[in-house]
């Protein structure tokens, strides 16, 4: 959760506000009448060096609504000239219990119950019109059969009470006088920020054009580091077409998968136009091929990535390929790849941020079980820049970034944790596969105790691992013993070190005793 600490500390600021050249202002987030709003601290002692600091704070949308309920950071509480909180004197007995609980107990409720209780108090009216409670209600009672109208209260309300005129209720809301919740105000902030120049600018990543599919497996591919590749896609049919108008003409009424359910690609565009939230529906369909054949023919794997030794499985490989469209803000928070696979993605429209970490390092606020088989990444992508980014940056094993923009492709190592978020809308392609340099990972991985918790995209989770083998066997006569041979010789070079290299401090260049 954001925290009081984190929101003074880090003042948030509108686009475009002119900065006055007289005095240096330091903005603090204060919610007055629903709106954000500045308050001067104190001149600092030298204002010298206060002018020489850069500028330190976050850029609102200049879409972003200048409400929400009136809901403050519960740290303003302690700037108030009164210390009544409202939140805690409208809620009976559900007033000690954590903002999260409360959401917890109403996301019970329905529609109806919703709205009636809204108009018992102030504070219930705050938690029972709160977006994410309404969203679930659409996704799980309407799945994919909606139109959204910019926000989920009313999207849900002219499903079910048609003849209501849902314009009635605004936009906005009412706006509710000292309230105070981190937990609620951060939600609303999250998905009004906009990205930091800074989350942008860092771009380490290695980028190659034009180099030889031996290149590729020699500096990339058996060393299993990241790199940009460009120009990779220049004969794509789709990198001319791939457009809201084109993928709307051709299969506008066609069911993909958004989140949990299925939504008509048309009814997608038209939520994705106006959505405004912090965690926003990514179409990601892994069966596009199969339901709309010409997208499948519009694109072709690129040359590095054409061995996918999964291909022997036929129509029982696991999914491999997917879709990916969403609005900015939109994206996968940290995690890694399935069934131990490396990855390509190839940006057709748009633009995306990458975070990588390599296998060894966790992310900083990732919680990965002990056996791998869940994630726990409490923090929204938004979130997770606000509070962790910074503190990469000094890291030893740093993190590979990069901006990944329209033609280009950027190559996932297998076991490489990794983040993306769209800068824009976008629309991608991304293939997992297998080669022979991952072969062998992708075998252990199949074959582990619980399999049957961490192999996805097959309903045969448990016999994949034999299907697989036998069928590169048959396909293949030798190849596992090979590269079984081979990766036994490697590890043995590594660890068989010269006389002078077991008496030397390579860090320190000088000469020791080895006992």
């Amino acid at each position: 959760m954001l925290s009081c600490r984190k929101l003074l500390s880090k003042p948030i600021k509108r686009k475009n506000k002119k900065k006055s050249k007289s005095r240096t202002k330091r903005v603090i987030p204060h919610q007055q009448n629903g709106s954000i709003v500045s308050m001067d601290e104190e001149p600092m002692d030298n204002p010298e060096e206060e002018e020489d600091e850069p500028e330190e704070g976050f850029n609102l949308k200049t879409s972003a609504p200048s409400q929400n309920h009136g809901v403050q950071p519960l740290g303003n509480l302690y700037m108030s000239s009164t210390s009544l909180n409202s939140r805690d004197t409208g809620l009976g007995n559900l007033k000690t219990l954590t903002d999260e609980l409360v959401l917890e107990i109403l996301g019970l409720l329905d529609g109806a119950h919703l709205g009636i209780l809204a108009c018992v108090s102030k504070s219930f009216y705050v938690f029972c019109t709160n977006e994410p409670l309404w969203r679930n209600l659409v996704l799980e009672t309407l799945k994919g059969g909606f139109l959204f109208n910019g926000l989920w209260r009313t999207t849900y309300i002219a499903a079910y009470y048609p003849s209501f005129d849902v314009s009635r209720i605004g936009s906005s809301g009412l706006a509710i006088r000292d309230f105070y919740s981190d937990y609620l105000f951060q939600s609303w902030l999250c998905a009004n920020l906009e990205m930091k120049p800074e989350w942008l600018k860092r771009d380490n990543i290695q980028r190659r054009r034009g180099i030889s599919i031996d290149e590729f497996i020699l500096n990339f591919e058996e060393p299993n580091k990241p790199v940009l590749l460009e120009g990779c896609l220049d004969n794509w049919e789709a990198m001319g077409k791939w457009n809201k108008e084109y993928l709307i003409s051709t299969c506008g009424d066609v069911m993909f998968s958004v989140g949990p359910v299925e939504m008509k690609l048309k009814d997608y565009f038209s939520y994705s136009d106006s959505t405004r939230e912090e965690r926003p529906l990514y179409l990601f369909d892994p069966k596009f091929g199969e339901k709309v054949s010409l997208l499948g023919k519009e694109y072709e794997v690129p040359v590095y990535f054409k061995e996918d030794l999964f291909s022997v499985l036929g129509d029982e490989r696991p999914d491999y390929r997917w879709i990916i469209i969403g609005p900015a803000g939109s994206g996968s928070s940290f995690h890694i790849d399935p069934n131990s696979t490396s990855a390509w993605n190839a940006v057709i429209k748009g633009s995306k941020k990458w975070v990588l970490f390599p296998p060894d390092v966790i992310p900083p606020g990732v919680h990965p079980s002990p056996d791998g088989a869940e994630v726990a990444c409490p923090v929204s992508i938004i979130e997770w820049f606000m509070n962790f980014y910074e503190s990469t940056k000094d890291w030893k094993k740093r993190p590979i970034e990069c901006v990944c923009k329209a033609g280009e492709v950027i190559f996932v190592p297998n076991g490489w944790w990794h983040l993306v978020i769209n800068l824009e809308e976008s629309i991608a392609i991304t293939q997992n596969y297998v080669s022979r340099r991952n072969l062998l990972n992708v075998l252990e991985f199949l074959k582990k105790p619980n399999a049957c918790e961490l192999v996805s995209g097959t309903r045969d989770c448990i016999n994949l691992h034999k299907k697989f083998k036998d069928a590169i066997e048959a396909c293949f006569p030798g190849i596992i013993d090979e590269l079984v041979r081979r990766a036994e010789q490697k590890k043995a070079e590594q660890k068989k070190r010269s006389f002078w290299e077991s008496v030397t401090d390579s860090n320190a260049g000088a000469f020791k005793f080895s006992f």
